[in-house]
């Protein structure tokens, strides 16, 4: 009940931040946004409807029509996300009103401040429904992050609404849409990135024990043989947090300036952490 109540609040708070984005910086400046809330506020332009409504409206359909993607606790959330969004859209309609009349500062501001509601509803575990429901799927069934499924078709409504907002507009939206997809992924894989290495060296087991001591990260080794010479050997693979890349490089080169090392981007993790075990990977 605690983490269903701070979940709540949370997404109370990522939805409240997305209206601010709205309602003080998308509209005001005549700027559009990608997905359902980009349909929203085109709508509004053109028929002068009233956002909160819309978006809830729009929202709910495309729930009902996505409900068999989505797990029940995700539905309940979403759900309850796309009913603050839309209350929280509605309670800023009226006291919105532009805060700059400079177009590029509205765009930076409205991308981070969309991306970053939206990025707290996430880590709640809901989501703001419309295009967000769709990179859920992608992300289920693609493996794309959320912020990349989000920017691929927020960038296809964005290009619908150059007809109803010019060109200009336009252009800006895509700052806006990128900068909201970076701040989405920003929120929900947090500060802490990380990335795996994969390293060959002729002194894997003095590299070992140098990582092992001097870095205090668990590393697994692997058994590999040269394609070219057949040659046994050892492969070390470590996952570390990406500012610790420099300094594990440092410490490699220290033992062998000829290692072969390879970096990867980890797009997610699962496990209590990792311990070291000679030629057994052991999952805590």
């Amino acid at each position: 009940m605690k983490k269903t109540i701070q979940d709540c609040l949370y997404i109370l708070l990522g939805s409240l931040i997305f209206s601010i984005g709205i309602n003080y910086f998308t509209i005001p400046n005549l700027l559009s946004e990608g997905g359902i809330i980009g349909l929203t506020v085109i709508f509004h332009y053109l028929f002068d409807w009233s956002p909160g409504l819309v978006n809830f409206v729009l929202n709910t359909v495309l729930v009902l029509v996505g409900i068999k993607f989505l797990e029940k606790r995700t539905i309940i959330y979403t759900l309850f996300s796309i009913f603050s969004c839309s209350l929280f859209l509605f309670l800023t309609e009226e006291t919105g009103k532009r805060l700059t009349d400079d177009t590029l500062l509205a765009a930076i501001f409205a991308g981070l401040l969309v991306g970053s509601g939206i990025g707290v509803i996430f880590r709640a575990g809901g989501t703001s429904g419309g295009t967000t429901i769709l990179a859920r799927m992608l992300n289920q069934f693609l493996g794309w992050s959320m912020g990349k499924g989000i920017l691929v078709i927020d960038i296809i409504v964005v290009a619908c609404s150059v007809f109803i907002i010019g060109l200009g507009k336009a252009m800006y939206t895509l700052i806006a849409v990128y900068l909201g997809a970076k701040a989405i992924d920003f929120i929900v894989e947090g500060l802490e990135e990380k990335v795996a290495v994969l390293i060959i060296s002729n002194s894997s087991d003095v590299v070992l024990d140098v990582l092992t001591n001097r870095l205090s990260r668990g590393i697994t080794v692997l058994e590999g043989r040269g394609g070219y010479t057949g040659d046994n050997k050892d492969v070390l693979y470590i996952v570390i947090n990406k500012q610790e890349i420099v300094r594990l490089k440092n410490l490699i080169y220290e033992v062998d300036r000829n290692a072969y090392v390879t970096v990867h981007h980890v797009q997610e993790m699962m496990g209590t952490g990792y311990k070291v075990g000679k030629k057994h990977l052991h999952v805590g």
